[in-house]
């Protein structure tokens, strides 16, 4: 039983395969998912905005597979990491290069049958880039201040950026290697770790999925306590991106107060469920916290307070010249191409792409709770920004009627693991997240994959980032703000 009734599972062989892949790339049809296993690959596809999710599997027995990036590049970087994990290697493929496999493993093809430990790292070769007067600019992996080790290598005609290429992985914990024969309840607190900023939301990924491939269903306080936890965790990244795209764009003063509310956020998590990130809160089951009346009333004087001191913050951003010189028309994602990568969260919105997993493919309580979906297509810097303002504000008034309507009973109910295969998508702050989960006949993990909204949002920043000025990438990158550690599991 999938998490959400519209998933369907289907083994195909190499034409249905080649077929399916061939229709990805005009919107209708949209890429969810593709990731590898020691025999197999596998692919979910999503036909159109509510359409049913289909997995597809395709046995390997060669260890080859047709490579669907030569229909839909979007496709290329999972293809790479399946190459570089499984040594599954995709026929057709236009760039074979390696993606997470920095050759610092000891081990080529960690999750393979028989991974390989004679080899010789190659030197990893950029894209060129032909013109006269280029220069080019490497930055990182290594950043100034508290921030995630990722490469990136400007190419650029003055100051203007003539191309920019990532390469990153070198975050890579082997999370989907530990997850293999673990239990769910060890299983939780790892898909609580794949990316720090979204604990809750992976948490909630993969407690659906871990539920649906045992027969049973959350209870229902537990469902509006997960997304009352949810919905904080969004705001409280909101607010510190906001503040923070502000600051590139040398406006600290705003940083400095969206900080403070992001600070308000994490200690009402704190105060309320025992951890400013929740973190081990949400588990198969249910929840390990229940919230209280003192904790209700709290979250209700959190969200009068943000919003008052929330609306000035926003005047002030939308009245201030200097800050729309910077934001208004840099670092564009065109629609077309926005909805080709099937880009979710903000940075999809921003460009015209409609897609909220909590509108398209709704699950408790979201199915019961109206709210609005805030929609652009400028898609630029400014155009992200005010879809988080207006995400923020979705989100405050989603936590007061969740409060309002927050029914009593119990928040967990114990498991029977047993075997089973699900799916499930939940949306986190950037977007869709996706978790596939196949448990074994003990009851443990066989494997479970996790897919980050930024393997699909990574890629956009390169396009946003041409024809900008060298000085425009901070302020870019923060607006997209991709998750490294999500991005490497």
């Amino acid at each position: 039983m999938p998490a959400f009734s519209n998933a369907n599972f289907h083994i195909v062989n190499t034409a249905e395969w080649t077929a399916r892949a061939s229709l990805l790339g005009d919107g209708e049809v949209v890429l969810a998912g593709l990731w590898g296993e020691a025999d197999c690959v596998r692919m979910a596809v999503r036909s159109g905005a509510n359409g049913a999710i289909d997995v597809l599997t395709l046995p390997c027995p060669d260890r080859h597979f047709p490579s669907v990036a030569r229909h839909h590049l979007p496709a290329m970087r999972l293809e790479r990491a399946i190459t570089d994990l499984f040594g599954l290697k995709p026929e057709g493929t236009p760039d074979p290069r390696p993606w997470l496999d920095h050759g610092q493993w000891g081990v080529r093809h960690p999750l393979a049958h028989n991974p390989q430990t004679d080899f010789e790292a190659a030197a990893y070769s950029f894209l060129p880039s032909v013109g006269e007067s280029l220069h080019q600019i490497p930055v990182g992996p290594v950043h100034a201040g508290i921030i995630e080790p990722g490469h990136f290598r400007i190419t650029a005609n003055g100051e203007t950026v003539v191309r920019l290429e990532q390469r990153l992985g070198y975050v890579h914990k082997g999370i989907e290697a530990l997850m293999a024969g673990a239990t769910l309840e060890q299983g939780a607190k790892l898909a609580g770790r794949v990316s720090g900023d979204s604990t809750a939301a992976y948490a909630l990924a993969f407690a659906r999925a871990a539920e649906s491939a045992c027969g049973m269903e959350a209870p229902q306080r537990a469902n509006y306590l997960r997304a009352l936890i949810a919905e904080l965790e969004r705001i409280a990244n909101h607010f510190g991106d906001i503040g923070a795209i502000c600051n590139d764009a040398s406006f600290p003063l705003i940083q400095a107060h969206c900080m403070i509310l992001r600070e308000d956020v994490l200690r009402a998590l704190d105060s309320c469920f025992g951890h400013r990130f929740a973190r081990d809160r949400i588990a198969p089951g249910g929840m390990t916290a229940d919230l209280d009346d003192r904790g209700g009333s709290l979250l209700r004087r959190l969200v009068s307070e943000a919003r008052r001191k929330f609306a000035r913050i926003v005047e002030v951003y939308d009245q201030t010249a200097s800050l729309q010189d910077r934001t208004v028309g840099a670092g564009i994602v065109k629609p077309g191409l926005a909805r080709r990568f099937g880009a979710g969260g903000y940075v999809g919105r921003a460009s015209g792409h409609a897609f909220d997993t909590r509108k398209a493919l709704p699950y408790p309580p979201y199915d019961s709770l109206p709210f609005e979906m805030p929609l652009l297509d400028e898609g630029d810097v400014n155009a992200r920004v005010w879809i988080r303002i207006r995400e923020a504000e979705q989100s405050m008034l989603l936590i007061e009627r969740i409060l309002d309507s927050l029914p009593r009973g119990p928040v967990f109910l114990e498991l029977s693991p047993r075997a089973g295969e699900a799916l499930s998508l939940v949306e986190g702050f950037r977007g869709d997240i996706l978790v596939y989960l196949r448990l074994n006949a003990q009851g443990r993990i066989a494997r479970c994959h996790f897919r980050d909204p930024s393997w699909f949002q990574w890629p956009l920043l390169e396009a946003a980032i041409e024809g900008n000025i060298v000085a425009d990438f901070p302020l870019c990158n923060k607006s997209f703000n991709c998750s490294y550690s999500g991005h490497d599991v």
